[in-house]
């Protein structure tokens, strides 16, 4: 195993400090990346749909959930940068010291979960597109991935990094516009209508929303590749890696919290249901907001949702190409091909967009399928990276501590429990 070098890591922080403050400052910012694309891919459907509804339909009951669901998650995907930036080498090669077997577990899931994720991020970015483009939802989603693919193909991942910058902070600044003008305008919550969350037929909403707050956690792995591309161009601390993560982390925490804000101030109390239907659910999406906060509200709207959906869908994309590249070439012995990577990106790219034509534009129950897979993955992966930040071999400061084990097992118990909760649910709803 490739150990950090302390040595470098203090040369670096010295000629960080010798330097100005606009240096100071851009040496912090050339150092983001993997965090801020983290971010990128995890602000998308869970956000935009499932802390929306949350809040559309329950007010602001299920706010302090979303903040200890982040919180319990933080760990298993803080692992990726951790692990990666004191060896190294990628969270994949940590899988593989365990055995074999469990790189393989790794990589079935993965290949299961990237169809499911490409296919529902996709077809929301093309609904939110359907506002602007009159085509059908099947030919938006192809225009999506056409558009995803050559990004990535020509601009590979220092084009993504620079994009992904511009896009969390215009993102973040229009999504906190849009929460005070909401604010400003919306009428007070009817809590007197306001249904209880904790009933025993929200059960599947629950579990759908959880899967993918913030991300599933196989994203993880992703911000340990893009960290191992990032140290190709620039040398990156551990400091720094971990500082990175944290911002890009802590920013999809805000943004969940503040688009249930938006979904409660806005949506909640009107009787209205969101439609199954893609198209019919972005145009509901955008226009309700429009009737609270004017109608040019539906432009500021639209431009944050199809933003958000737009870096979700092309991160997902080369995310879930990465890993499934890096894990193949690992268990076969083969050398890196850019053949192989583009290979895969065609075909979950392709499998994916067949998921979207069988679901026939049916937005709502394709992402409650992709949420719900999502959650008992994630269950997986969590222990997978649990179990590599423990593990003998990592240096003893670069294991988890006290803290993080304590954390790391309320989280495997929540997840776990969940998991159980919702088979017996699933039973007893079929009885």
């Amino acid at each position: 195993m490739t150990e950090y070098k302390p040595a470098s890591d203090t040369k670096a922080l010295a000629s960080m400090f010798n330097a100005g403050p606009w240096q100071r400052c851009r040496h912090v910012l050339t150092g983001m990346g993997p965090g801020l694309l983290m971010a990128a891919a995890a602000i998308g459907a869970s956000h935009l749909v499932a802390s929306t509804q949350a809040g559309a339909e329950f007010g602001w009951q299920l706010a302090w959930l979303v903040v200890v669901v982040n919180l319990l998650k933080y760990p298993f995907f803080v692992a990726g940068t951790r692990y990666t930036a004191a060896s190294g080498e990628s969270l994949l090669h940590g899988y593989l010291r365990q055995g074999r077997g469990y790189l393989l577990l790794f990589t079935g899931l993965n290949l299961i979960a990237a169809i499911a994720s490409t296919a529902g991020v996709t077809m929301l970015t093309a609904a939110l597109l359907s506002q602007f483009v009159a085509l059908p939802i099947n030919v938006l989603a192809i225009c999506v991935l056409l558009s995803c693919l050559l990004l990535l193909l020509f601009g590979q991942y220092r084009t993504l990094d620079k994009l992904s910058k511009i896009i969390m902070l215009a993102l973040s600044l229009s999504t906190l516009l849009a929460v005070i003008l909401a604010w400003g305008q919306a009428a007070p919550i009817k809590e007197a209508i306001t249904p209880s969350p904790w009933q025993w037929a929200y059960v599947g909403f629950l579990m759908a929303m959880m899967g993918w707050m913030p991300a599933p956690i196989e994203v993880s792995s992703w911000s340990s590749l893009w960290l191992l591309e990032k140290q190709k161009t620039q040398a990156v601390t551990p400091k720094q890696a971990v500082a990175d993560f944290n911002l890009g982390y802590g920013i999809t925490a805000l943004l969940a919290l503040l688009f249930l804000t938006l979904g409660a101030l806005v949506m909640h109390g009107t009787g209205q249901q969101f439609s199954p239907s893609a198209v019919t659910f972005a145009n509901q999406l955008i226009g309700m907001y429009g009737q609270v906060m004017g109608p040019n509200s539906r432009y500021l709207i639209g431009f944050v949702a199809l933003l958000c959906m737009l870096s979700t869908t092309v991160t997902v994309i080369d995310g879930y190409s990465r890993t499934l590249d890096v894990g193949l070439q690992i268990l076969s012995h083969n050398p890196p091909s850019s053949r192989q990577r583009l290979t895969i990106m065609l075909a979950i790219s392709g499998l994916g967009l067949i998921v979207i034509i069988f679901f026939k534009g049916a937005l709502l129950p394709l992402l409650e399928v992709v949420m719900t897979l999502a959650f008992f993955t994630t269950s997986i992966f969590a222990w997978l990276n649990y179990r590599l930040m423990t593990a003998t071999w990592l240096a003893p400061q670069h294991r988890f501590g006290r803290f993080m084990i304590g954390l790391s097992w309320c989280g495997l118990i929540y997840l776990f429990g969940f998991m159980g909760l919702f088979g017996y649910w699933l039973v007893a709803m079929k009885a």
